[in-house]
């Protein structure tokens, strides 16, 4: 029997749910809407990584402010550039920066810093802001125009979304020595949970985070969906955000 090697997130309560850790060189969706702490549960993962396993982690924030992160982080006690020194970096890409390569640019980064844990926040920010390029022999509406067109995707439509987003976490999982967490928005769409309807299929494993204000002591729950090579946990389970950061409770 293949002993699978896990990572653990070290996030309170979230381990016992699958298994002991993630599979290592995974590729884990986080998704929920606005406000159910998907941000925190990155930043925790790489927290933990560096100071509880001695993994040095790489944080790639897309088209958002470092100094907005810096200070969430702060709330919970994680200096953020102190932690630059011993090996948890911030990456932040603006949207002008996005382009076709922008998973090799990545993947480049991991690698000359070493890093065995990656978060990408978010793929919902990267994908409504990528350009994309393709051949005439990929996408048939290049044929009334010059070979390497460029199409972003609002003009390109859905199914270039979906084939960026695809594209892209097939080369993230080319890093098979790093263990990523991809943030993502939920889906207003029953039928399915993310915003690009692709990333959860060619996800390792899911995690869902929900927001519901019902009066009780807990607003937020976390689902395991999914977690391949995992016999992973399947209720749904209280959340919340301590002042040491998330903490996932048992079903009573």
């Amino acid at each position: 029997m293949i002993k699978i090697q896990r990572v653990q997130t070290g996030i309170k309560g979230f381990d016992e749910l699958v298994e002991g850790g993630i599979p290592r060189g995974m590729c884990v969706l986080v998704t929920g809407s606005p406000g159910t702490a998907k941000t925190l549960f990155g930043l925790q993962y790489l927290f933990n990584g560096l100071t509880k396993f001695k993994e040095k982690g790489l944080y790639v924030t897309v088209g958002q402010s470092v100094d907005v992160l810096k200070k969430q982080a702060a709330m919970f006690g994680w200096d953020l550039d102190k932690l630059s020194k011993s090996g948890l970096e911030v990456m932040p890409l603006s949207t002008k920066q996005l382009d076709s390569n922008i998973a090799a640019v990545i993947m480049d980064k991991v690698r000359q810093g070493r890093y065995k844990r990656l978060v990408i926040d978010s793929l919902t920010t990267l994908s409504l802001n990528a350009p994309l390029y393709r051949s005439l022999n990929d996408i048939s509406v290049t044929d009334i125009v010059k070979n390497k067109s460029v199409f972003s995707p609002p003009i390109g439509g859905e199914s270039i979304i979906q084939s960026f987003i695809y594209n892209f976490i097939d080369n993230i999982h080319q890093l098979t020595d790093c263990t990523t967490i991809l943030v993502s928005e939920s889906s207003e769409k029953g039928e399915y949970l993310t915003r690009d309807q692709v990333s959860e299929f060619v996800s390792d494993g899911i995690v869902l985070l929900t927001f519901e204000s019902m009066g009780g002591e807990f607003s937020r729950s976390l689902l395991v969906r999914k977690m391949r090579q995992t016999n992973n946990d399947e209720d749904v389970h209280p959340l919340e955000i301590s002042q040491k950061g998330l903490v996932v409770h048992t079903v009573k």
